[in-house]
């Protein structure tokens, strides 16, 4: 048995959540606990999970709270958890049997990483999909592909428990993209180890996720987060730099789009945002600079739209 706490948020998943915990019980190295944390589900989970739970030999913990978005049942997880390494579980996906087993063994042969992840394989409605060369899961120094896109997948990831020390949970506010948000937080400062290993399998096309409800307004979720990790002071010139020039991008391709669907005023606020960027980039009075408050769009980032 490993040093290890499964965390498994879920919401209103009775039909897929066995499969994700049995994935974790035939695991060829089983870990400490599984804790599931469920979002205020209104079908079956809870019988789903205590059928599973009766005839699991590792310890599952159970907790139901009122629905607040898969970042706070995942820090509910966390605090609730027992264990010095912590591995992510979305109910929806998978793992190969041997994946703690490997990533946990690669974590205790490399201590100095904090984060390690693997690769994935994708399904979308049953079929296999090919990663696309931006999605593939990056080693090392990745802030640079985080600030892109979400570079690395809930599922694959396991964490040693001091991270969250100097890192912080998962962001509350954001009902989506709050993992994007924690991966900036966490690679602005850390490397992340790379399994080379597609040992999770993510599924995905399904009108039930949260990635497809908030598929319209996920750049503005990610455009605030830039905004607050800019704002935080935690980045060097460099990676400040790297940050505006993203923000820069997202800005004006989400404040034209507002303006498109006429969205007027939320569509000018964001690019009289990107105005700002480019200037103070073609200045480069950006590197010690914060975005000044009133530029900032206001935005409730709980809405979907």
């Amino acid at each position: 048995m490993t040093g290890l706490s499964v965390i498994i948020p879920t919401y209103n998943r009775s039909v897929l959540i066995t499969r994700a915990l049995d994935s974790v019980k035939n695991q060829t190295v089983p870990c400490g606990e599984i804790i599931i944390v469920d979002d205020g589900s209104t079908d079956y989970t809870y019988d789903a999970v205590n059928t599973f739970s009766r005839n699991c030999e590792i310890p599952v913990h159970y907790f139901k709270q009122k629905q607040s978005g898969p970042a706070a049942a995942r820090n509910k997880g966390v605090m609730e958890s027992s264990f010095s390494h912590i591995a992510f579980l979305d109910s929806d996906d998978h793992w190969e049997k041997r994946k703690l087993q490997v990533q946990y063994g690669e974590m205790q042969t490399n201590p100095d990483y904090l984060v390690s992840h693997t690769r994935e394989r994708w399904f979308r409605r049953g079929q296999h999909l090919n990663q696309k060369k931006i999605h593939q899961p990056r080693n090392g120094y990745i802030f640079d592909h985080c600030l892109r896109i979400c570079g690395v997948g809930m599922s694959t990831v396991m964490v040693r428990r001091e991270l969250f020390e100097t890192t912080g949970l998962f962001n509350e506010d954001l009902r989506c993209c709050e993992d994007y948000d924690f991966w900036l937080r966490i690679s602005c400062a850390h490397d992340f180890l790379l399994i080379d290993e597609a040992l999770t399998i993510k599924e995905g096309g399904r009108e039930d996720q949260v990635s497809y409800q908030y598929r319209v307004g996920m750049d503005r979720l990610r455009i605030h987060s830039i905004i607050d990790l800019v704002n935080s002071g935690r980045l060097n010139p460099d990676q400040t730099w790297n940050a505006l020039k993203e923000l820069q991008r997202k800005c004006k391709l989400y404040g034209t789009g507002c303006l498109k669907h006429g969205k007027g005023i939320h569509g000018r606020q964001y690019l009289a945002l990107t105005e700002w960027l480019e200037s103070a980039l073609q200045m480069n009075t950006c590197i010690s600079a914060s975005i000044p408050s009133h530029l900032i769009p206001q935005s409730n980032l709980k809405s979907i739209s």
